[in-house]
């Protein structure tokens, strides 16, 4: 492979341009840990390296790690914004604050550019002439919204191309259940659908009030007349239309869409409460979670914030109304009318109603935060807490990581291993690993662990090697990264197993067994060749419960599959008159295929469906070989 050049960082600045740009730092791994933007690159990127320059301790930090770093020119400050936002939602730089988050809001869609339009539920708003409302916090009141609005005003939701399909097929049957007017047999004319729609339309613009008349007064009138189940059905309609109309309070007589956005931190956690203002009415709020905050301020991680989420969301509100002043302002104002197509104002309310939108924004970010922290501390307890007990029972130090094995076989069949990984006291399940024993015959659970282990580390320090002659990168390599501690499901046997194993390789690295009582509960640990009492009840003693119960877990899930799948095949399968179930009764009958190769011809035949020449048969491929 082509040798990388030495990269001197102090040559490099001086090549810096004074221009508008994004900068890229890169570590030793040659990975991208931090992404920023400046007005003048030439400044920007030497202020990092500026011993005189004030940073926090994680800037510090990200400082100390750069290797290299490389930047790209652009035009403006406006397109250095969006560059930085597209790199750092490919890359994610573990430096860059980020917005956890993954949803995809619903909205409804409202086919306006079809001659015969439909109302639809849509995960994405595309540039097309259909009409959106939206987003939405909750799916289900969208569906439900959608539901009531087709039963209202009887709108199409079939695929038919209409006109051009009128009169080919026979309606559906929403047409003959009174839920669609079926206009694709022309029983409606376009003109008078077209004012269903409009109709629609306005019901989705928060004109409920007019709906509501029309529907009290056909309620009354089917009631005069004795047409009780029409009423029955009426009504329900009028509390579907309550229902959705209690749920959007009006809180702005302005009538437009407008976001409200406020931030809540506390040491490196950060939540941003958003409020989705909608022609007045508040659709509903969303929370999310700030990551890599330590040592940013609350203006910047709103600013962050703002660029990120608005980089991912089809909708650009009109407005949007912010706790306090932040970085970039002007140049995000500019950013979000160019993505809106018209113009965004952000504003940060002092005084009146508009402010107390944002203090209620505010304290409902606090209290989500509050209450995440309890749950976090409590996560905490539960894993980096029961990690630490688990290094005062043993002495060790630094324990990150934790590599569990099992065994698993039904009397020597399919006899299968599994490991498990724990990181910072929680599972690692893409770690996760198993293996299909390949050199014991028989149930041999020792020889079966040696075969495990042996396999796992071997192979961990052949990608070692690739790795330090670069064949391979760490995402390629899954064995590369050893464990701090290893537990096995056993005691002094399992633990000396794992010891000559990892004697044999030069590799040094702490065995711990976990020792069950005659009830097969978890008891002692068993390290450096003493039992080792565990306070029961502690989350020390949890966590080297679940550890054991998952390494169980996991590998009799694998034998189970394995005996699941019939393409699956063990020696017997190679016997000519053995199928699945003389195959089932001979496991039924011998312990293992020992006892079944040492069996004699009138021994075989004792077994249910085993006639003789299938005894003979079976004895012949045994000790033929």
């Amino acid at each position: 492979m082509e040798q990388k050049k030495m990269f001197d960082i102090e040559s490099e600045l001086k090549k810096l341009p004074s221009s508008p740009g994004v900068y890229i730092m890169h570590d030793a791994a040659d990975t991208i840990i931090y992404v920023g933007k400046a007005i003048l690159l030439k400044n920007r990127v030497k202020s990092y390296f500026r011993k005189s320059t004030k940073k926090t301790a994680k800037i510090e930090k990200m400082v100390s790690q750069i290797e290299s770093f490389e930047y790209i020119v652009t035009d403006s400050e406006l397109e250095a914004l969006v560059l930085e936002n597209n790199l750092i939602k490919e890359y994610s730089p573990k430096y860059n604050t980020m917005l956890k988050d993954d949803k995809t809001y619903p909205y409804i869609k409202v086919t306006v550019g079809e001659p015969y339009p439909r109302i639809l539920f849509s995960r994405e708003m595309k540039k097309d002439k259909a009409r959106y409302f939206g987003p939405f916090t909750s799916a289900t009141a969208v569906k439900d919204t959608i539901e009531l609005i087709n039963r209202l005003y009887l709108l199409r939701t079939c695929n038919r191309v209409l006109p051009r399909d009128i009169g080919k097929e026979r309606p559906c049957l929403n047409f003959h259940i009174k839920k669609c007017s079926a206009p694709c047999q022309g029983y409606l004319s376009q003109q008078a659908y077209g004012e269903s729609i409009e109709k629609a339309l306005a019901f989705l613009n928060g004109d409920h009030k007019s709906v509501i008349r029309e529907l009290q007064s056909k309620m009354e009138q089917a009631s005069e007349e004795l047409r009780y189940e029409d009423a029955i059905e009426i009504r329900e309609l009028l509390n579907s239309i309550h229902m959705i109309s209690q749920k959007q309070k009006i809180t702005d007589s302005g009538l437009e869409d407008k976001d409200i956005i406020a931030i809540a931190k506390e040491e490196n956690d950060a939540v941003v409460q958003v409020f989705f203002i909608r022609n007045g009415k508040l659709l509903g709020r969303e929370h999310f979670y700030m990551t890599h905050v330590s040592g940013d301020k609350e203006p910047e991680i709103l600013s962050d914030f703002v660029k990120q989420y608005y980089a991912g969301t089809p909708f650009i509100p009109k407005e949007l109304m912010l706790q306090m002043e932040i970085p970039d302002l002007e140049i995000i104002e500019q950013w979000l009318m160019v993505r809106r197509g018209s113009k965004v104002k952000i504003r940060i309310p002092k005084i009146g109603s508009k402010e107390k939108l944002v203090e209620l924004a505010s304290q409902n970010a606090a209290l989500i935060l509050g209450k995440d922290r309890e749950r976090m501390k409590r996560e905490e307890s539960r894993t980096i807490g029961a990690v630490k007990e688990l290094e005062t029972y043993t002495g060790l130090n630094r324990i990150t990581r934790i590599e569990a094995f099992d065994i698993s076989n039904i009397s020597g069949f399919e006899t299968v291993g599994s490991m498990i990984v724990y990181e910072k006291g929680k599972p690692k399940k893409s770690d996760y690993r198993k293996f299909k024993i390949k050199t014991v015959v028989g149930q041999d659970d020792y020889a079966s662990m040696r075969e495990v282990l042996f396999r796992r580390f071997q192979h961990g320090l052949e990608e070692q090697k690739l790795l330090d002659e670069k064949e391979i990168t760490h995402e390629m390599g899954s064995f590369t990264k050893f464990p701090d501690l290893i537990m096995m499901d056993g005691g002094k046997g399992q633990v000396n197993i794992a010891k000559e194993v990892l004697q044999e390789l030069n590799l040094v690295i702490p065995v711990c067994g976990m020792v069950k009582d005659d009830h097969h509960r978890t008891r002692a640990l068993f390290f450096q060749n003493e039992e080792i009492e565990i306070e029961k009840g502690s989350e020390g003693f949890r966590l080297i419960t679940r550890i054991q119960d998952e390494a169980h877990r996991f590998a009799i899930e694998y034998h189970r599959a394995l005996r699941g799948k019939t393409q699956v095949k063990s020696r017997l399968d190679d016997i000519p008159g053995i199928g699945p179930a003389r195959r089932k009764e001979l496991m039924r009958n011998f312990e293992s295929l020992e006892e079944i190769r040492a069996a004699s011809i009138e021994r075989l035949m004792d077994v249910k469906g085993i006639t003789k020449n299938v005894a003979e048969s079976i004895f012949l491929f045994f000790h033929a070989e």
